[in-house]
């Protein structure tokens, strides 16, 4: 289809603002028609500047046909504005992304609520654990999470969507590069997007650019701690001006990550303490696809702490108490307390739920790739990704490049 090199073109020209692109479309009406514009028209354009009209001007398809070959061979799918499957919610924004470059397979927003889940880079463990639970237990009730994988609550709420079992969208402030074991986990379970090209390079700008596509990509967002001066306040501010709904975790009144949280629970945010508080909202809307949580029996969460599962989905067998950061190796204790003695394998292996067991079975000698994992189980992508980084944080296996995991022999 020629008409995709001008989309991909119009894209690639990323040093001039999503205003001035949106600018193009609505006074070209289409991308290749904004491309063939006679010389020298695009300045005349109201919100386009000197700098970017002189940008556009290069027409320099010979970038939109590299990018398309990175694609092709990186496994990147490529949505327009024009296609059918870009998101209804995305597409309303003001100055949504004329190409949205996909790796995975991206959940249908405009059928199921999804919540971006996000917070200080310089989480508290408190945070860290409201983050995952809130992102754990919205993904329980049929959610979708949406995270900027930063450091912090956006990663916490990450994990905690995957060992739930739930689908992530990741939004990224680059192009697509070398994916990180999170990046990939989120891949298989959902997808990982960008309006940038893969050979783009990094600008501060594109992070703010990226707030507001994660939140047009959301119906709510859900602030988990954030202090006076924080991205998650100018996250919070643009999906207020795309009309999506705010609710904040609250804090200790005089933390300093709480500041933020307060200013917006003082200006109209709703307060969440689950994530049923906000999956609530969105139950008569989608009947089908909203689950309430039932009772107080609860399954583990990406903190150690618990949160009450959903109806109609099995807890997992084991209770592990994890830690969203990875542990630093184990250290051999001297000093044991009288009478106890170090655990033999045997003992280890009696602690792994029966999902656990098969995964470390199917691993065996050497590094083993994930899909092979999944093929020798039987069991679902994010079944078996949910339970390898719970393997993975207690110490049982660790993660090598390529997708792929080895058991872990220097466990005691």
């Amino acid at each position: 289809m020629s008409s995709i090199r001008y989309w991909v073109w119009l894209s690639s020209v990323y040093m001039a603002n999503p205003q001035a692109r949106a600018a193009l479309l609505a006074h070209y009406g289409d991308a290749e028609s904004a491309f063939l514009a006679p010389p020298g028209e695009y300045e005349t354009l109201q919100g386009v500047s000197a700098h970017e009209a002189a940008l556009f001007e290069k027409r320099d398809l010979g970038a939109a046909d590299r990018i398309l070959e990175l694609c092709q061979r990186e496994d990147i799918r490529i949505l327009t504005l024009a296609d059918a499957a870009y998101p209804k919610r995305l597409r309303n924004i003001y100055a949504p992304p004329v190409v949205l470059y996909v790796k995975g397979r991206l959940p249908d927003v405009d059928a199921v609520p999804s919540v971006s889940v996000i917070g200080t880079r310089r989480a508290t463990p408190y945070g860290i654990k409201m983050g995952g639970d809130i992102a754990f237990e919205i993904a329980r009730c049929g959610g979708i999470i949406v995270s900027g994988l930063t450091e912090g609550i956006d990663r916490a709420a990450a994990r905690g969507c995957l060992l739930a079992g739930g689908k992530c969208i990741g939004v990224l402030g680059t192009g697509h590069g070398r994916d990180g074991a999170l990046h990939e986990d989120v891949i298989a379970a959902g997808a990982l997007v960008s309006e940038y090209p893969p050979e783009a390079g990094t600008q501060s700008r594109f992070f703010r650019e990226r707030n507001r596509v994660a939140a047009g990509l959301s119906h709510a967002v859900c602030v988990v701690e954030a202090p006076a001066k924080s991205g998650a306040l100018l996250f919070a501010r643009e999906a207020l001006e795309q009309g999506r709904e705010i609710f904040a975790v609250p804090g200790n009144a005089d933390a300093e990550n709480s500041v933020g949280i307060i200013t917006l629970l003082k200006q109209g945010a709703r307060p969440a303490a689950r994530g049923w508080d906000i999956m609530e909202d969105y139950a008569a809307l989608y009947p089908e696809k909203v689950r309430r949580p039932s009772g107080l029996s609860q399954p583990p969460s990406v903190s150690g702490a618990k949160m009450p599962a959903a109806e109609a989905v099995p807890a997992p067998e084991s209770e592990p108490e994890i830690e969203v950061e990875r542990p630093a190796s184990p250290k051999k204790v001297i000093d044991k307390q009288k009478g106890a003695g170090y655990i033999d394998l045997h003992d280890q292996l009696a602690a792994l739920s029966e999902e656990q067991l098969k995964i470390v079975t199917a691993i065996g000698r050497g590094e083993t790739h994930i899909d092979d994992i999944i093929e020798a189980t039987g069991m679902g992508t994010a079944k078996v990704l949910s339970q390898l980084t719970i393997l993975e944080i207690k110490g049982y296996v660790r993660r090598a490049a390529g997708r792929r995991v080895s058991l872990n022999t220097m466990q005691k």
